[in-house]
């Protein structure tokens, strides 16, 4: 038999997830304590959000997390939500956290807007044009 109590909270937790793929950064920012806290062990998916080191991440793929891939260290698996203008530019893995055309960032003092979708070369070689 399934316990009620599960089954309700496991409907607020869809619920919370659903939400938050629909609201700006700010808002989810503002919302944080209602997101689940990053843990070894549990199985994600593609646009969840989870709190790491009171930070939000977005999560880029489907995977089981692991205790050597928190969302700090691998940008392959997350991405950091934030209200930065131009947060500091980080090397993409691939196409699941390449920044698009507009995509802004900083790196190497200056400021960067990506001119392409799927930009995965450093600001300042190709595909970015200095702000």
């Amino acid at each position: 038999m399934i316990n009620p109590y599960m089954q309700e909270a496991k409907e607020i937790r869809k619920a919370i997830d659903t939400f938050a793929g629909n609201q700006t950064d700010e808002t989810l920012i503002d919302n944080k304590a209602a997101f689940s806290l990053w843990r070894a062990g549990v199985q994600v998916v593609r646009k969840q959000i989870l709190r790491f080191n009171n930070d939000l991440y977005r999560v880029n793929q489907d995977h089981t997390t692991q205790e050597d891939w928190t969302p700090d260290i691998i940008p392959a698996l997350y991405t950091k939500i934030s209200l930065e203008e131009y947060p500091e530019w980080v090397q993409p893995t691939g196409a699941q956290d390449a920044y698009n055309y507009g995509d802004k960032c900083s790196h190497n003092g200056k400021h960067w807007m990506s001119n392409l979708d799927g930009n995965v070369w450093k600001p300042g070689i190709y595909g970015w044009s200095e702000v």
